[in-house]
């Protein structure tokens, strides 16, 4: 009888779920589309998806593909609404209140769309442009030819169409390729200097820090930020190069190595913040670890029929999905009991796994 009132309870939890999650179709160009457990539907012809990544805001949803297309389509029908090409490759994108910010890699510039994808402004900055984000009015990026960052502020900020102008640039590190924002606070990294940018967009200050492991030891090179985590207390750091994930306070001091399977590639934090996934490259693509984050003790591990590509916690539900690339599946992981329940299948050479909230 328990068992069936926990089943039974298990299924209103999963009936009131409100999301709808979309999964690059790496050599598909499409997004497979995936609801109550189940492959639904798909969208098809959305150009290079190679490096295709999804985003969402209300009602809208939005994705770039490595062949410079920003494709807007409605994540409730499943259909492309438009399409816009800014460039032969883009590498990140944006979306603001009233426009969407496109960062260029061949044409060295950073265009400025409407949420229709019309174009309103192109930047040129002479450099390929990476790690783009917003703070209140101000538009930042970084260029990786010139080791730039620059902040544009929106002068019709709150009107209906954008207007930005060069606010301040700041010279930083050798090669800056990769950015996050945490609050008022742009963190770059770099390839070839030893340690990462902060800008501080509240005062406009810059510094360069230097982060250290064990024995004083400098990290050699910092990896792309959409691999690190972010707790309440703790930052997770894949190392490169090495079988740890590099643990720190918020001030970048030193807390523990913690050794795992393979080379990390990705650490991705729970919704509560009490674990991380973490998969791994090389002759470890097919596994998965799951790291306490009170404890830096890894708690489970996953071996899967082929490599692992990407990791998305649930919000709704007590689930972990993991894109298994070398077997054309998503599988589900129970976070409760830490098994696997389940896995939707033809999903073709999935990678990233990207959820609507609605």
């Amino acid at each position: 009888m328990l068992k069936k009132t926990a089943f039974l309870i298990a299924l209103a939890i999963f009936a009131q779920a409100k999301e709808k999650i979309f999964v690059v179709e790496r050599e598909n160009s499409s997004l497979a589309v995936i609801e109550q457990h189940k492959l639904t539907d798909r969208i098809k012809n959305v150009h290079n998806m190679n490096h295709g990544v999804v985003k969402f805001s209300g009602s809208d949803g939005y994705l770039i593909s490595r062949d410079g297309y920003v494709v807007k389509f409605d994540p409730k029908s499943d259909k492309v609404l438009t399409e816009y090409k800014t460039s032969k490759s883009a590498i990140g994108f944006v979306i603001g209140k009233n426009y969407v910010a496109v960062a260029n890699y061949d044409d060295k510039s950073v265009d400025i769309l409407d949420r229709d994808l019309k174009p309103l402004q192109k930047i040129k900055t002479g450099s390929k442009n990476v790690g783009i984000k917003i703070y209140n009015d101000k538009l930042i990026f970084a260029q990786m030819d010139s080791d730039k960052v620059s902040v544009y502020k929106d002068i019709n900020y709150g009107k209906a169409k954008p207007k930005f102008v060069l606010e301040k640039e700041f010279e930083v590190g050798k090669m800056p390729f990769d950015a996050m924002i945490q609050g008022k606070t742009y963190i770059v990294g770099f390839f070839l200097t030893k340690g990462f940018g902060v800008v501080n967009l509240k005062d406009m200050s810059y510094k360069l820090i230097k982060v250290t492991a064990a024995g004083n030891k400098p990290v050699l090179k910092v990896p792309h930020f959409g691999f690190w985590s972010l707790s309440r207390d703790k930052t997770f750091i894949p190392a490169v190069g090495d079988n740890k994930v590099m643990v720190y306070d918020k001030k970048f001091n030193f807390i523990k190595n913690i050794e795992v399977q393979g080379l990390p590639v990705f650490t991705s934090l729970s919704p509560k913040q009490k674990y991380i996934a973490v998969t791994f490259s090389g002759k470890d693509f097919p596994y998965v670890q799951i790291i306490d984050t009170n404890s830096l003790k890894i708690i489970k591990t996953y071996k899967f029929d082929g490599k692992v590509l990407h990791v998305r916690w649930s919000k709704e539900e007590p689930l972990l999905y993991v894109s298994v690339n070398g077997a054309n599946k998503i599988a589900l992981i129970d976070t409760k009991t830490w098994k696997q329940t389940g896995e939707i299948k033809d999903i073709l050479k999935p990678s990233g796994i990207f959820i609507w909230h609605y």
